[in-house]
């Protein structure tokens, strides 16, 4: 495991060191402030028409701020880090291939399973960190908001939601990683992991256009069906060990695919 941390510290030393992470940094902050913005623009649209018509003809998520303004904006997270990802986690072996540091990295005395784990965690690392980032918006909403009947923010459901991204952002780096095992172009993992992930998120809607069983089968398997109920603050085990499930098998794939080549 201290082997694995090292390589984790490495990679996590080479994203901070370059502008690729400040620039994903950036943009992340640039596209959420955006999709915050526009989900306090429509909360404010729908209190002014509970004002004027009463709020039987308001949908009942704008009742709050954390069902009216945040539950959108983590979908549109959820939506952004789709597009991040791969971009993040393209350089994972990729790089390597390509610089031919790869051969090098096989020869040395350390295990596939140390080599994976490391640069597993030092991806998770940065997407925690790009994630983490916009967790200032609920706290500038808790700040600068106001509310008569208690605390502006379920702090129980902003919490739990973040958990549900940090999976999801897991779970996505965890298949870019194996993507990027199998090829020493970074532009060619990038693109095969987000054409890998984007359907797969879609899943839900090629669901209803089934029957059942097999719609209830596809929605299971749907990313966003899985998270929607903690991005509202409702907590089904079933969530968690489905992503977890998801990264597992993903870095029991890039292992196969690391020992492989180190013995091709």
């Amino acid at each position: 495991m201290r082997t694995a941390l090292a390589i984790a510290r490495k990679e996590l030393s080479i994203y901070f060191t370059t502008p690729w992470a400040y620039a994903v940094f950036t943009a992340m902050l640039a596209i959420a402030s955006f999709f915050f913005v526009n989900s306090l623009y429509e909360f404010q649209r729908a209190q002014e028409m509970a004002r004027t018509l009463g709020w039987e003809r308001v949908p009942q998520e704008f009742r709050n701020l954390t069902d009216g303004v945040m539950v959108p904006f983590w979908t549109s997270v959820m939506t952004i880090t789709l597009f991040v990802v791969p971009f993040l986690s393209m350089r994972l072996f990729a790089e390597e291939k390509r610089n031919k540091t790869f051969e090098l990295l096989m020869t040395a005395p350390v295990r596939p399973v140390e080599i994976v784990l490391g640069k597993y965690l030092g991806g998770l690392g940065i997407i925690t960190t790009t994630l983490g980032l916009t967790i200032v918006f609920p706290v500038l909403l808790s700040l600068l908001g106001s509310s008569e009947s208690g605390p502006v923010l379920e702090w129980g459901t902003v919490l739990l939601a973040y958990v549900g991204l940090l999976l999801w952002g897991a779970t996505c780096m965890a298949i870019g990683m194996f993507i990027s095992t199998l090829t020493e172009s970074q532009m060619v993992a990038a693109l095969v992991t987000f054409a890998v992930l984007l359907p797969w998120m879609l899943l839900r809607g090629l669901a209803r256009a089934t029957e059942e069983p097999l719609r209830s089968f596809i929605s299971h398997l749907s990313f966003d069906s899985q998270l929607t109920g903690m991005l509202r603050g409702v907590l089904d085990l079933e969530t968690p060990i489905f992503f977890v499930s998801v990264i597992f098998f993903s870095l029991l794939l890039s292992h196969r695919s690391v020992e492989a080549q180190r013995w091709a």
